[in-house]
């Protein structure tokens, strides 16, 4: 029986209250699941508890704490205190995550059972894997998981990454402010402009310019326009995809967003990229003091806490400003990506005029099985175990955790409403968004998954990040990413990245 099986808040209230003594007998233990006692299936506290890996040991790398790494170290504990293994965490930054697995990969070893990365690593990691086992994929928890997010852990049909997390990419921004009459009133006769959630990344920035460097929700404190991730090698290449879609993503031009499929020019350097880079330069203008070295904890530290009126990177912000105690718990909103009210037209190599909108489905974490892992059975069980039903509905109310919806049960807004204390409307708005990005925008983006994508993924970081600091212009700066891009295709080789890359342009393309 899991979760998926009851879709009203009235109903999960009803089952969590008749398991109430089995729930206690739990979440008295691991207060991480006080909200939600144990919930029955294969991976369960409880069928967990009747696992016996005494006087084996499990080891796993992952990334940094607070960011999955946190989530991965207490599931470890309680993994541990369940079924006696002693489990090694190991943490280390996002940009050494990949190296971290790929290096010993390449050598024949495995130091590592388990490897915490982000799913665009697969092209590179799968051969190095154990692929998941039938009777995980089968199970009815992983029958829960989204259409696209199993095909983000597959390849080929062949699913190497164990669902634990889902990432899209989306707008959040501060309801007390954008919906707020006086401010509206203000903003209108300072501006000549209407206050509004911003629908192009040329609203926002004119939105967060203005509310930048004030304090303008009477706390005492400044406030100001914008948290983004900026800080080189901490996943900024992804926040600059995400301004990038609307501009260079053109439903008109099939055939790639990162390059051209037929020729693999890379396309990282036309004039829609260019765009939302100088876009991002003026950003750096209306982030708090510091926005530009902001990684992802810092991005969700400053939304989440209330210093900006805007982010739109991972949901982790925008739940941590709805978590218990937080200061603007149901006062954000979130909505889409914004747009572009021209996008370029490889083809024929001019504009096209009107608005275009494309989300970016930022697959983010995955994780995976060593294929010379000896403890291969006990690490499918932990990685089962940290995404059963208990877990994952507490660890999706954190936001510091980095866990994110990938489960259809999870767009049900009275979940939220009735679990997490969200005001229903936020909570509404909050899963139409993300279902929306799921199931029904066509004209998306994906991470680029090729041979070679940490270097390509690097060139950018390296290219945008001296744009930012004023080094390079925005031109210049994409030049010498698409130059890098080049050199990589020759290392790698042309074909073998066209051949993986067909399989990201087909998704992008709907091609069934």
């Amino acid at each position: 029986m899991t979760l998926k099986s009851y879709t009203g808040g009235l109903l999960v209230a009803m089952l969590i209250f008749a398991q109430g003594a089995y729930a206690d007998k739990w979440s008295d233990q691991f207060p991480h699941i006080k909200n939600t006692g144990d919930i029955p299936g294969a991976c369960s506290y409880e069928a967990t508890s009747k696992k016996d890996y005494s006087g084996k040991t499990l080891t796993i790398s992952t990334h940094a704490v607070p960011v999955m790494g946190e989530p991965t170290a207490l599931h470890a504990e309680q993994f541990s205190k369940l079924t006696g293994a002693t489990v090694d965490v190991v943490h280390s930054p996002a940009g050494d995550l990949y190296s971290k697995a790929m290096v010993p990969f390449q050598a024949g070893q495995a130091p590592y059972d388990i490897v915490f990365g982000f799913s665009n690593f697969i092209r590179d990691w799968m051969q190095y894997l154990a692929p998941v086992p039938d009777k995980y994929v089968n199970m009815p928890q992983m029958q829960d998981v989204t259409k696209a997010h199993q095909g983000v852990a597959s390849w080929d049909g062949q699913m190497y990454q164990f669902p634990v997390d889902g990432d899209r990419h989306y707008l959040k921004y501060r309801k007390d402010v954008i919906d707020n009459p006086e401010y509206q009133k203000k903003y209108k006769a300072d501006t000549g402009r209407t206050l509004k959630v911003p629908t192009t990344w040329k609203e926002y920035g004119e939105i967060a310019a203005y509310f930048n460097g004030w304090d303008w929700d009477n706390d005492g404190e400044l406030e100001y326009g914008s948290a983004e991730v900026m800080k080189k090698d901490d996943l900024m290449y992804a926040a600059f995809f995400s301004r990038s879609a609307s501009y260079s993503k053109n439903p008109r031009t099939p055939g790639g967003f990162y390059f051209d499929l037929e020729t693999m020019e890379p396309l990282i350097n036309n004039p829609g990229f260019v765009e939302a880079l100088g876009d991002w330069v003026e950003a750096t203008k209306y982030v708090p003091p510091g926005g530009i070295n902001f990684g992802l904890g810092d991005e969700i530290n400053s939304f989440g806490g209330g210093q900006t009126l805007f982010s739109f990177s991972w949901d982790d912000a925008f739940v941590a400003a709805m978590e218990d105690g937080s200061p603007i718990k149901n006062k954000v909103g979130a909505a889409p990506l914004p747009g572009a009210e021209r996008v370029w037209n490889r083809e024929d190599g001019s504009w096209d005029i009107g608005h275009n909108q494309a989300p970016y489905i930022v697959w983010g974490w995955a994780v995976g099985v060593a294929g010379k892992s000896t403890n291969q059975d006990m690490a499918f069980d932990y990685l089962c175990f940290f995404a059963n039903g208990a877990n994952h509905r507490a660890d999706i109310a954190i936001g510091r955790f980095g866990v994110n919806p990938f489960k259809k049960s999870d767009f049900d807004p009275q979940i939220y409403i009735d679990h997490q204390g969200w005001d229903p409307l936020i909570a509404k708005s909050y899963a139409a968004t993300i279902v929306g990005m799921e199931e029904f925008n066509t004209n998306r983006v994906f991470p680029l998954r090729v041979p070679g994508v940490f270097q390509f993924t690097s060139a950018v970081a390296v290219g945008t990040s001296k744009a930012l600091a004023g080094q390079l212009s925005p031109q210049e700066a994409l030049d010498e990413v698409a130059a890098e891009w080049n050199k990589i295709l020759d290392r790698v080789g042309k074909d073998v990245v066209r051949e993986a890359y067909a399989v990201g342009v087909k998704l992008e393309d709907n091609i069934n």
